[in-house]
């Protein structure tokens, strides 16, 4: 019910009084929201941005570490053993709940694999291999993790603006709307009552004269 169509009744204050409370409550409730996922939001990007950094190191490292395999094993044999691997690496998606927001969490599964695991055997290939592919394990390892953190901060930037529109809205529209509505009924309220009296008192000023003139 839009606060025009309220009539200046004490059912009617007693609707605004309401909405009023109900409004500076979610308005409260969201402000404490939003401080919240700033905060949150402040240490996930601190934690990407490190992340980033140690992503950033990790494949410099793992194309220095492909090079050496090159020129040991030559490309033909590095392009082999990577051929090799029969179980791709790859991540399962879940979420965790922060403030309401759902926060993406991403696993790694089958990212580490075994010498076995790798299938290119381990007479066949020198350790140059070996350390290659370690490296490009923890590189990979390292994507997954910045990505879920990067998604995260995306994720929270999007609900903090939601969360800014709906505190603004209450806090410059709706609440002083709802203030303005109450008011406006108290006024009202006020001046019927007065109106009220001075009837009933004029109405005992008549009575009082035909009484004396009996």
């Amino acid at each position: 019910m839009p606060t025009d169509d309220i009539k200046p009744t004490r059912a009617g204050l007693l609707i605004v009084r309401r909405r009023f409370a109900l409004a500076e409550r979610v308005h409260r409730l969201l402000s404490m929201k939003l401080d919240g996922m700033m905060l949150e939001l402040v240490r996930l990007t601190d934690q990407a941005a490190r992340e980033r950094q140690e992503l950033e190191k990790k494949y410099a490292g793992a194309r220095e570490m492909v090079a050496v395999a090159a020129m040991m094993e030559g490309a033909t044999g590095v392009l082999l053993a990577a051929l090799s691997v029969e179980a791709n690496p790859t991540y399962t998606t879940g979420h965790r709940n922060i403030f309401g927001v759902r926060l993406p969490d991403l696993e790694p599964v089958m990212v580490r694999k075994t010498l076995d695991q790798r299938g290119y055997g381990i007479l066949g290939t020198s350790s140059v291999i070996d350390d290659a592919a370690d490296a490009y394990e923890e590189l990979l390892e390292a994507i997954i993790a910045t990505a879920e953190l990067e998604g995260g901060v995306k994720h929270l930037l999007d609900d903090i603006e939601k969360t800014r529109r709906r505190v603004n809205a209450l806090e410059f529209k709706i609440i002083p709307e709802l203030t303005e509505a109450r008011r406006f009924i108290e006024n009202q309220r006020d001046e019927m009552e007065r109106q009220e009296w001075t009837r009933l008192r004029r109405i005992k000023k008549i009575k009082a004269k035909r009484t004396g003139g009996l």
